[in-house]
Order: structure tokens, then sequence, then C-alpha cells
């Protein structure tokens, strides 16, 4: 499984980004995630997205995030609204190749990318 992340940045408190996450063919109809993390702490699910594309967005996500797929292009992404500086973090995408459906963010079958930085300050 092959998963490469763009589109982090630095960016002002009530501003935007869009995160991209290029995926291998492998991860066709099985859950995808956006995972962050900042240092000390542990890693925490953001949002994720089953093989029928039924998405879970946490409290921290709901209202101001979203995430979504391309299924012809196998893209993930996450749009980012309205950040906050407790934003900030390393954000990695994540998939779970052989699972369709009740994805959640716990157990051992998650495979990360490399992340790409998020940095929301004034």
């Amino acid at each position: 499984v092959s998963l490469v992340e763009s589109g982090g940045g630095s960016v002002q408190p009530g501003g935007s980004l869009r995160l991209s996450c290029a995926a291998s063919p492998s991860t066709a109809n099985s859950c995808m995630a956006w995972f962050r993390q900042t240092p000390g702490k542990e890693r925490e699910g953001v949002a994720n997205i089953d093989g029928d594309g039924y998405t879970y967005h946490s409290d921290s996500a709901k209202g101001r995030f979203t995430i979504s797929r391309d299924s012809a292009t196998h893209t993930l992404y996450l749009q980012m609204n309205k950040l906050k500086p407790d934003d900030t973090a390393r954000y990695y995408c994540a998939a779970a190749p052989g699972t369709r459906w009740a994805c959640g963010f716990s157990g051992d079958r998650w495979i990360w990318g490399q992340g790409t930085q998020v940095t929301v300050s004034s």
C-alpha cells in the first residue's frame, strides 16, 4: 500500500486547507481515514470513510472538516475550514486494506502515510 499526502502548510486562524492523499489501487473499497498527531500526544482519528462512502467525523472535526474520496483516482481528501490553532498537527492519511465497513480508528489494521504538517497561527 502506498499513501502520499500533500496539501499541508501554514494558515491563519479561520483559514482553510485541503489535504490530499494519493493512494494505491489496493485501497479501493476499503476504509480510509485521516489521523493527526502533535508531539507528545497519541495519534488521534479525525475522520474516516468506508468502502461505500459513508463518513464519520470526530467531534473536533464535525462541522468544519469534510472527508471525501475519489474512487476513480484512489485519492482521499480532507477539506478543513475554520481552522484553529488547536488544529496544528501532523496529519496522516491511513488505509485499512480488506476492511470495508465499521472502520473505527483503533486496531492494527491501519497503514499510514508519512504525513503532512498543518500549522495554524497568526
